[in-house]
């Protein structure tokens, strides 16, 4: 572990390479994901994966209502090889995927303080929202579209 999650209060829980990130070292953000990897990718450029925290999004390693707000943008595609480099900027579902979206979002509430936020990010290229959302136990309180075909859709929750 890189950061201590004391006086900490935002949680990336599956930060990649931190692509939407203004400041990608952020003091106020403690980086989790389950790769810590380095990547050429095709065009090029240098993908770095270098969370602070190496750790599963379905199972966080962090005492209940630890955080202010928690990011949640998991994997969204389902049906790539795992070597190509989409799979390595963003990664890959499992063929569970209902699940661990299920067990993902109740480990942001978890580790969510009460009145505090859940950002969740997803793209419909491939699982459409309506899919997603039949998995999770709330709707969000509201959402955004954006990106070049507005496939990504950005939710907000809150911890009650």
């Amino acid at each position: 572990m890189k950061k201590s999650i004391e006086n900490i209060s935002i949680l990336d829980a599956c930060c990649g390479g931190r692509m939407f990130w203004f400041d990608k070292e952020n003091p106020d953000v403690l980086f989790m994901d389950i790769r810590d990897e380095e990547h050429i990718l095709c065009d090029g450029r240098k993908l770095e994966v270098s969370p602070d925290v190496v750790g599963d999004f379905r199972k966080m390693p962090f005492p209940d209502d630890s955080f202010q707000m928690v990011v949640f943008d998991p994997p969204h595609l389902n049906k790539l090889g795992s070597k190509t480099w989409l799979a390595k900027k963003y990664g890959v579902l499992l063929p569970t995927w209902e699940q661990d979206i299920a067990e993902g979002f109740s480990e942001c509430m978890r580790v969510l303080k009460v009145g505090g936020t859940l950002i969740f990010k997803w793209n419909e290229h491939q699982i459409k929202l309506t899919d997603v959302l039949k998995v999770l136990p709330q709707q969000p309180l509201f959402g955004h579209t954006s990106g070049k075909h507005g496939r990504t859709i950005w939710m907000a929750f809150i911890k009650k």
